[in-house]
């Protein structure tokens, strides 16, 4: 008896599975006989004992494969019935039908030994519970899944080596077909070249793939683009979209490059779709240079692949500096963190200036700082223009030369798609003519398909119409006066003519990036890094509000302090520091009122102040003295004009000052009543 002395009446009472397995849906088509066999397993579960009312057969994952049993719900039905303790025995043709993954299947094994269910193929029945039935078992399940790979790896070996010669045939983008030897050649519509050749053109001079769909829009010409579902060449028109013409632009065969793995499947999410990854240039498996004939060279596909990595918006993150945009930042993408060596980003609300807080931003960490705007900007402009008074750039001939290429390329573009739409239309009316006028739903038909391609038509001779009005040749009397302004582009720079884009666009010229760093809160260490690798340094002064943010705040606030109680005047301590290069927030001098400000703050009052509050011991004010001997002043100072009283202002004080002695004051009273004689006060020393 097939399965000997392993079938107990404990496995009878439960039931048999049958699971029945095929690995594609082409697989269920062609392959019967395989799947006869499968079925055929019916007849053993009986030899074995067991009635027909208690063998099931389940056989729900066919054309799904065994790799994984993700999306398996027979597998998931199997499993669940031998947790159950339902199944007793699980028949299969072999272990290739259960699993070709060791890891499910030795989960199934553990879950059948530990509900005693056997396990039987078209060669024997195996209890997992047991060594040998595990050893037997686990051998079968090793070499289901070694076949697998095996299988694998026979079938992509030639593949590969095909890929690694140029010859694998791949679906090829639009522009390029295969003639009937199978060779690559340039598509034979001239139009579908000509559009590819314009795109790239386009790009290269608006240097964005936005820009490039703009100008296709505005000229009202449509996109070549391959019919899905066909390998003949067939194209279509449609709008440009900006993924197509991604698309176009990274497509390595457009410069003759035969490329084999450009993307790699990431691992399945549970229960999710496949997912492929792009990879880097530099991780492509195969490349094989010159295969296809080529649209662009290859210093200008690497060019635009560069300024495409260029414009990725998140640069922060890539360390790019994006595209020019309108804003009034002219570094923005080109300002660098002298700190962390991350891009900066702008920041305009408030007080425009230049950020970085990317780790502030993603994990609570520190600003590492905040540079104004305006000063950096000034001083970079002021240098650009330096480096550029050196080098005459004939922008101007460069920019006519480019707009008459552009209008060239567009008129030859509408002239192409003008020719391929008068053809569809003689084509529509002859299909119309030729047609049965008593077969009316057919005539209405291709009324309508005649009636659309002659609209098509009117709006692309409208396009073209609209591309010959934009362009008009320059008089000799208008060229010679552009060629005389030629060195105003400064004046234009200035009074505003050039948008901040273009300004952007000129600086990036000649700039690769600004490198900035703030070691104090009024000073900014800024480096430009021109493109032919050299760079220009400079330290800046910025604009603080306060003594605190100021690089040199706390040592003006103590040499103020002690100037002060050393008995300086406000007029005489401002004067100093000024010359010795300190200066007050927002100001490029320090002023008395400033001084002053600092003095009161830190409770340090004038002499002048104390004196005639406090007083000071032994000397008296001169109109204190005069008024004590009661006299008038204005005498007093008449004496002084005379030089017949001989006094000097005390340096200290700013008065004048007198001993309070009797001597010093009979004296100056005998000199106030006319008694003609000089006098010399004596000095109070400091």
């Amino acid at each position: 008896m097939f399965g000997g002395d392993l079938i107990t009446p404990a496995h009878l009472a439960r039931r048999a599975v049958i699971y029945i397995r095929q690995s594609s849906p082409q697989q269920v088509i062609s392959h019967q006989e395989s799947l006869r066999l499968q079925y055929d397993l019916r007849q053993q579960a009986l030899a074995c004992g067991w009635p027909d009312s208690a063998i099931e057969v389940i056989d729900c994952d066919l054309g799904l494969t065994a790799r994984t049993t993700q999306g398996r719900a027979g597998f998931a039905d199997l499993v669940s019935r031998v947790t159950l303790g339902d199944a007793g025995i699980i028949f299969f043709y072999d272990a290739t039908r259960l699993s070709r993954n060791c890891s499910d299947w030795y989960q199934l094994l553990d879950l059948c030994g530990f509900r005693r269910c056997l396990i039987a193929d078209h060669d024997s029945v195996y209890d997992p519970s047991s060594i040998n039935g595990r050893m037997l078992l686990g051998l079968k399940g090793q070499i289901s899944e070694l076949e697998l790979h095996t299988i694998k790896a026979r079938l992509t070996a030639g593949l590969l080596n095909k890929a690694r010669r140029g010859e694998l045939a791949q679906s090829l983008p639009v522009g390029l077909v295969r003639d009937l030897s199978g060779r690559v050649v340039k598509h034979p519509d001239q139009e579908v070249r000509e559009r590819i050749d314009f795109v790239f053109a386009t790009f290269l001079r608006v240097k964005s793939i936005h820009g490039v769909v703009r100008d296709l829009a505005a000229a009202r010409l449509l996109l070549p683009r391959r019919e899905r579902g066909r390998d003949d060449g067939a194209i279509v028109w449609r709008r440009a979209t900006a993924a197509a013409i991604s698309s176009l632009l990274r497509n390595p065969a457009y410069e003759g490059t035969f490329v084999y793995g450009r993307t790699r499947f990431l691992p399945r999410v549970p229960g999710g779709p496949s997912r492929k990854h792009p990879l880097t240039r530099e991780e492509w498996q195969f490349v094989v240079p010159d295969k296809y004939p080529a649209y662009i060279d290859r210093e200008a596909f690497a060019t635009i692949q560069a300024m495409l990595r260029d414009n990725y918006q998140e640069y922060s993150r890539r360390r790019s500096r994006g595209a020019a945009r309108s804003g009034t930042a002219l570094l923005q993408g080109l300002a660098c963190c002298g700190h962390c060596g991350n891009k900066m980003t702008v920041q305009y609300h408030a007080a425009a200036r230049y950020l970085y807080s990317h780790h502030k931003a993603q994990g609570g960490g520190p600003e590492c700082q905040r540079v104004p705007i305006p000063m950096i900007d000034a001083w970079v402009v002021g240098s650009f223009w330096e480096a550029l008074s050196s080098a005459e750039l004939d922008r101007y001939d460069a920019a006519v030369a480019g707009i008459a290429e552009q209008q060239r390329q567009l008129r030859r573009a509408h002239d192409l798609q003008i020719k391929r739409l008068q053809y569809e239309a003689r084509l529509a009316e002859k299909q119309y003519r030729l047609v049965d006028p008593e077969n009316r739903l057919v005539a209405a038909e291709l009324e309508r398909r005649w009636e659309h391609a002659l609209q098509a038509l009117r709006q692309a001779e409208e396009g073209s119409s609209s591309v010959e009005a934009t362009f008009e040749p320059l008089s000799d009397d208008l060229r010679r006066q552009l060629d005389e302004a030629r060195p105003s582009l400064r004046q234009m720079w200035d009074d505003g003519t050039l948008s901040n884009i273009h300004k952007k666009e000129l600086l990036r010229d000649l700039i690769g990036k600004v490198v900035l760093r703030r070691p104090a809160a009024d000073k900014c260490e800024a480096r430009i890094i021109w493109k032919g690798g050299d760079w220009t340094t400079a330290l800046l002064d910025l604009p603080v509000v306060t003594y605190a943010e100021m690089e040199k705040g706390e040592e003006l606030i103590d040499e103020v302090v002690r100037r002060a109680q050393a008995g300086e005047s406000d007029q005489q301590i401002a004067a100093e520091l000024t010359a010795a290069g300190y200066h007050a927030p927002l100001k490029r001098r320090l002023g008395v009122e400033s001084v002053r400000r600092i003095r009161e703050k830190h409770g340090v009052s004038a002499r002048r102040t104390e004196f005639q509050r406090h007083g000071l011991p032994g000397w008296i004010s001169l109109g204190e003295a005069v008024r004590r001997l009661g006299e008038h002043t204005s005498w007093a100072y008449y004496l002084i004009r005379l030089g017949r009283l001989q006094i000097e202002r005390d340096p200290v004080i700013g008065l004048y000052l007198v001993p309070d002695r009797k001597k010093p004051l009979k004296k100056l009273k005998e000199l106030l009543r006319g008694q003609r004689f000089s006098l010399i006060v004596e000095r109070r020393s400091s």
